[in-house]
């Protein structure tokens, strides 16, 4: 009992101490003729999924430092907003939101976060997601999408349209998307397999791995990372590719039809398994080229690199 007196100071503070869990919130309305819903949420996880009903409805928890829950419509646009006082913005010691959000599917949706992962799913009319330490993990998404984060990853499934995916230090995987891409990392990888026509992928140091079908134009540039990549290159269809160190290697699942242009400046090497052709090494320098070409080289292929190595096959 000596014991228990000697707590009880601590045990009354405990108790007198409000609760941190975080608001619980359960809202909707009609859509009516909204077009557009924008999201913003500093931290924590949301869920956003499409849906065909004709109501916007919000669900789950809010971040233990919210002062509150903007949901209102303004024009043809839903806000939904977790508000964070100014001096609560740090989040030391916070739990982030958990939300779900419910959309009708053919209404266009912008998320933006800090450190706060986003799951979006089913939507026909256009996404647009901005966070900066958080993931993005998206999947059936139609016409424009924009996902963007510095240090979170990028999970992609099923995108079809206008696709732009970036990322600063994460990495970027990009499955079954169609249409036209743009691929960006900076020190994250980027793998993709994708049979979209227009794709261009560029990173500084991370390695890109591209898996793709029949493809009219393919734009590839890294400074020190590695390209390997699979397609057919069609008739007409151009491929380019640059590096400054590092290597540059194209697999031809057709019987490609195009000129070669391939050129090393600083001693990097090229290796030609498509004809018997063979690279030639400059008079003065330590630059190398090689120009030849296949059937009626319809299609153009470019590759150049600094220090690395090219290779086709």
């Amino acid at each position: 009992m000596r014991n228990l007196y000697n707590y009880l100071p601590l045990l009354l503070l405990i108790a007198a101490t409000p609760s941190s869990a975080g608001e619980r919130v359960n809202e909707s309305m009609s859509l009516g003729d909204v077009k557009y819903v924008t999201i913003e949420n500093l931290r924590g996880e949301v869920t956003v999924i499409g849906n065909s009903s004709e109501q916007v409805s919000v669900s789950g928890e809010l971040d233990d430092k919210a002062k509150g829950l903007t949901f209102e419509k303004s024009g043809s646009r839903i806000i939904i907003k977790v508000e964070i006082p100014n001096n609560s913005r740090n989040g030391w010691g916070a739990d982030g939101s958990d939300l779900t959000v419910e959309i009708p599917k053919h209404v266009r949706v912008s998320f933006k976060g800090v450190s706060s992962n986003i799951n979006l799913s089913n939507f026909s009319h256009g996404s647009e997601i901005q966070t900066v330490s958080g993931d993005i993990v998206a999947k059936n998404l139609m016409q424009q999408i924009e996902l963007a984060t510095v240090s979170g990853n990028i999970d992609s499934k099923n995108l079809s349209g206008k696709i732009r995916l970036s990322s600063v230090s994460g990495d970027i995987n990009d499955r079954n998307s169609a249409g036209r891409a743009h691929l960006k990392t900076v020190s994250g990888s980027l793998t993709s397999s994708s049979t979209a026509t227009e794709i261009s992928a560029n990173s500084v140091s991370g390695d890109i791995e591209l898996r793709l079908g029949e493809v009219d134009e393919l734009i590839v540039s890294t400074v020190s990372g590695q390209f390997e990549g699979q397609l057919s290159l069609n008739d007409n269809g151009l491929l380019k590719m640059s590096s400054v160190s590092g290597d540059l290697e194209v697999d031809f699942k057709n019987d490609v039809q195009a000129s070669f242009n391939l050129k090393t400046n600083a001693g990097g090497n090229i290796v030609n398994g498509l004809t018997s052709d063979k690279a030639k090494r400059a008079k003065y320098g330590p630059s190398s080229k090689l120009s030849f070409e296949t059937g009626k080289a319809s299609a153009s292929v470019r590759a150049s690199t600094v220090s690395g190595r090219i290779e086709v096959k």
